[in-house]
């Protein structure tokens, strides 16, 4: 049901590059005929400063205006979303609201959206539900551009480290809106675990050899960091996404000693949920859905978040340079972010809600589900997820010597074998 990984290069390969040119539309052409409302400003009056990767460089459409009011709805809204995005539950209300017909293509990993949101989304796309581990590509690509979160007016109850995440938010401007969120989970087989592991450690123990499950993913790679990060603290990591060629080295030699202890590289969440049904692994890296869905089904399981926090994933619905209903767009902005569609997103897929306000409508649509997906959960649980973002060569204080998305890519490609 969650998002499928791909590993091959996307189409957008100049990532590698520390300015990512060519990459998309290469500039705002496109961006300001469609845009929502009938005047603009040069900021968001409601944003604040935040985006701490890549400072310095500015993305092709930093200086897009930003429309103050949205106009009268195009009819139609066409979305590149992961599967399960687009349900009708909260669309076919939207449609009748606005009158804005919903058309989504489903994604089957970031890759894939990076792709279709080639040259701005070629006036054929308006959004696109991107994890953190294609927002910057997508950013400096060109391929979206700034929105004005003062015509959104739930932004102000999202979560305070989901406002202007550096993700999707560079110099100030929001290059979309935060959307739903989740940590990577340690997941593991009470039967074989009778006290919880503390440690990502166990996934890379050879005692438990051929019964070890992890994403087939890239990003991976900054899950072996961020555990080297406290196992080595030599290797002087900060940022799991921001890795020098030494740090870089240290994660992919830990992955390639784990790749004999691996079952599966699973590449969907459903994979995952059968080995841990029949048995066939024991430990693994999930997401809470697995987890839910495993304890539902009255499987021995729990997850934990270890001593070295997690990594996570945060989506966000970023708008198309050449977006052609970007009034639409803008309504779909609102809706979506509004507690009781927040609520429904949750549940439905198993994540949790970017707005404050959605925890109380959670229970009220299903008992219990708020704490269930950890939408009350203290400030000191985010602050042990460390979220998804693209790993760019300029490194977030302004050195130039991180490695690329890129060498990411062909790493992993390496390590799986």
């Amino acid at each position: 049901m969650r998002r499928t990984w791909g590993v091959a290069a996307a189409a957008c390969a100049a990532v590698a590059a520390v300015v990512i040119a060519g990459c998309g539309s290469g500039g705002t052409g496109g961006g300001t005929t469609g845009t929502a409302g009938s005047t603009t400003q040069g900021a968001s009056t409601g944003a604040s400063s935040g985006g701490g990767a890549a400072q310095g460089l500015k993305p092709p459409t930093a200086d897009t205006p930003l429309p103050t009011e949205i106009g009268a709805g195009e009819g139609q809204l066409n979305l590149i979303a992961w599967e399960g995005y687009a349900q009708p539950d909260w669309v076919q209300p939207f449609e009748k609201q606005t009158g804005c017909t919903v058309n989504a293509k489903y994604a089957g990993s970031s890759n894939e959206m990076v792709s279709l949101m080639a040259n701005g989304g070629n006036g054929q796309f308006d959004m696109v539900s991107a994890s953190g581990d294609a927002g910057l590509r997508l950013i400096y690509g060109g391929d979206v551009k700034p929105v004005n979160v003062d015509l959104v007016p739930e932004w102000k109850n999202f979560y305070k480290f989901l406002q202007s995440p550096d993700f999707n938010t560079i110099d100030g401007k929001h290059y979309g809106v935060s959307y739903e969120f989740g940590p990577n989970v340690l997941l593991y087989n009470k039967t074989d675990f009778p006290t919880a592991p503390n440690s990502w450690s166990v996934i890379y123990d050879k005692q438990y050899s051929g019964k070890i499950s992890v994403p087939n993913n890239p990003i991976q790679i900054a899950d072996a960091a961020l555990y080297l990060a406290k196992a080595q603290p030599d290797l002087g990591i900060k940022d799991p996404y921001e890795l020098t060629q030494k740090q870089f080295d240290a994660a992919v030699a830990l992955l390639k000693d784990q790749r004999p202890l691996i079952k599966k590289y699973w590449d969907l969440a459903s994979q995952e949920i059968s080995l841990f049904q029949s048995g066939a692994v024991t430990v693994g890296a999930a997401w809470p859905y697995q987890t839910n869905t495993l304890v539902d089904a009255k499987a021995p399981v729990a997850d934990t978040i270890p001593k070295e926090g997690a990594t996570g994933w945060a989506d966000t619905w970023m708008l198309a340079t050449k977006a052609p209903h970007p009034n639409c767009a803008y309504k779909y902005l609102q809706w979506a972010t509004t507690p009781t569609v927040q609520a429904q997103q949750a549940i439905y897929f198993g994540e949790t809600p970017v707005n404050t306000k959605a925890c109380a409508e959670m229970n009220k649509q299903a008992a219990g589900s708020c704490s269930q997906y950890h939408a009350d959960a203290p400030e000191s649980y985010f602050q042990t997820i460390k979220f998804w973002k693209t790993p760019l060569a300029q490194c977030g204080d302004g050195s130039s010597d991180c490695m690329p998305y890129t060498a990411w890519q062909t790493a992993w490609t390496q390590i799986t074998g």
